[in-house]
């Protein structure tokens, strides 16, 4: 790469670094208080702001991978996959943010001399990368992609499911990667982690500063959601999950993923 491409990849970098800060901080306060209108015109701000760099990236190309992900951000869709409305604010902040991620993962990985607007497909997602166990990491982008699809298709009770699955994945992954002497040392439970409940893997990670306290907000629906699987062993839940405890075990999951990978 020359060096003038690569001036101009490290000034989009530090550009898309920024806006996915911004998007972070809009995210957590959105989730305090929707519908505050001062948030709601700062996060406007932001989404153009988005908006005006994604195209810049995509070459203004409208059919580019990018500029179609920033579209979709806005979109809710129904059982049948069209289009129907808008999603909600803090939904498109948290959809914008994994446009920002994709479009930083690409300019990372450039190193011929190519530009992003000369690619025509998505890269592969990488959230998890933060993740210490690698085979567990397509598991889990599989597993996300899945809650994602489920809560735009209004099936809450997956929904809920899997993030609450991954959510359990990713603190028990921390979990072992710190140690089960270093945990008993700070006060936890002289057990295995594998045989800890999903409430005592919690406690532990925010007690010795592995997360913070996110998950506080997490609907008992989903701190039990073991508890709720079929007895027969079907996916799905025994109990009904309403559409904003879904959202809230999502918007929950997204904030330990940050407290896990705070590069994030």
């Amino acid at each position: 790469m020359d060096e003038s491409l690569r001036a101009q990849v490290e000034t989009y970098l530090t550009h898309l670094g920024g806006l996915k800060r911004r998007g972070r901080q809009l995210g957590d306060t959105l989730a305090a208080d929707p519908s505050d209108p001062s948030v709601i015109a700062a996060t406007r701000r932001w989404q153009e702001d988005c908006g005006v760099t994604i195209n810049q990236l995509s070459g203004g190309s409208k059919a580019h991978w990018l500029a179609r992900s920033f579209s979709g951000a806005f979109l809710m869709r129904s059982s049948d996959g069209q289009a129907v409305e808008g999603a909600a604010p803090a939904q498109i902040v948290d959809r914008l943010l994994g446009v920002l991620d994709h479009a930083v993962a690409t300019l990372s990985q450039m190193d011929d001399g190519s530009i992003i607007s000369a690619s025509s497909e998505a890269p592969a997602p990488r959230r998890f990368e933060f993740v210490h166990n690698p085979e567990l990491r397509p598991v889990l982008e599989r597993a996300y992609t899945d809650s994602r699809r489920a809560l735009e298709e209004a099936d809450y009770n997956s929904a809920l499911l899997t993030s609450s699955g991954i959510l359990e994945a990713i603190v028990t992954d921390a979990l072992e990667h710190k140690g089960l002497s270093a945990l008993i040392a700070s006060g936890a439970p002289a057990e295995k982690i594998s045989d800890w409940s999903f409430e005592t893997r919690l406690t532990v990670a925010e007690r010795v500063g592995l997360i913070r306290s996110g998950c506080a907000r997490l609907p008992a629906v989903a701190r039990t959601y073991r508890d709720h699987n079929d007895a027969d062993g079907d996916d799905g839940l025994k109990t009904t999950v309403s559409e904003r405890d879904a959202r809230q075990a999502g918007q929950v999951l997204h904030v330990i993923m940050r407290d896990l990978d705070p590069g994030r």
